[in-house]
């Protein structure tokens, strides 16, 4: 079964780190966008990071440029989403997605940002930062 499946997240201080990361099964992340969105509460949601192995570019929001990396591993089975220097206005779900990149030259912010695109999704995991 194809199917992306999260892990980290927590509490955590403001100022400190946390890695989210998301697993395929099934499928490995070659040829897909891969993205990370985030939903807090009475929030709409907001993709904030995305990547393309095809294309080798990744994509950041304003609101987390510089303090968050996405990276994923040798095997392009698991990508992670490094967060640094939390702000508690960074508190919310996070959700890994994917895509399938059928053709080079896509890859935008917008692109990233829109969750319809989005095949697979992992079941979200919930980050909090204290002040």
């Amino acid at each position: 079964e194809e199917q992306l499946v999260q892990s980290g997240g927590g509490l955590v201080q403001t100022g400190g780190s946390l890695r989210l990361s998301c697993a395929a099964t099934g499928f490995t992340f070659d040829d897909h966008i891969i993205g990370w969105f985030r939903q807090a509460p009475g929030k709409e949601s907001e993709g904030i990071s995305c990547m393309s192995n095809i294309e080798r570019r990744s994509f950041y929001a304003a609101s987390v440029e510089g303090r968050f990396t996405i990276s994923n591993d040798n095997a392009k089975t698991t990508v992670y989403l490094q967060m640094n220097d939390l702000k508690p206005e960074d508190t919310a779900v996070y959700y890994c997605g994917a895509f399938r990149q059928r053709i080079a030259g896509i890859f935008s912010a917008y692109t990233c940002k829109d969750a319809s695109l989005y095949k697979y999704w992992g079941q979200g995991t919930q980050v909090t930062v204290s002040a």
